[in-house]
């Protein structure tokens, strides 16, 4: 069993930053890549970044390309979101996402290819 525990959401103004934790304990590096997704009111979660627990390779969302970053420390082990630029339409609750199932690409974006999830983050944007 793979725990995640989200952290660092808040309100902030449009052009600010924000940096998202994800700790995870338990059967960790039995997994081999970290998710963060995105869920808006009335929206579907939607897929923002992922990164592999071995060698760091990352993948983003083409609306998040060039102001987030997806980063992980494999000691503690916990998965960062760095937010910049932020704007309202990026007004969501965040939440990480582990999967333990081998990668055959990189473009792992879809909810049931993740295994374990955390209770999510508010993340607010005012404009």
């Amino acid at each position: 069993q793979v725990q995640l525990v989200e952290s660092g959401g808040g309100l902030v103004q449009a052009g600010g930053s924000l940096r998202l934790s994800c700790a995870a304990s338990g059967r960790t590096f039995s997994g081999n890549a970290m998710g963060w997704f995105r869920q808006a009111p009335g929206k579907e979660r939607e897929f923002v970044a992922l990164i592999t627990w071995g060698d760091g390779n990352t993948y983003y969302a083409d609306s998040v390309k060039g102001r987030f970053t997806i980063s992980r420390d494999n000691a503690k082990p916990t998965v960062y979101l760095q937010m910049n630029s932020l704007k309202p339409e990026d007004t969501a609750v965040y939440f990480c996402a582990s999967r333990t199932r081998p990668l055959i690409r990189m473009s792992i974006t879809r909810r049931y290819e993740y295994d374990y999830w955390g209770q999510g983050t508010q993340v607010t944007v005012s404009s």
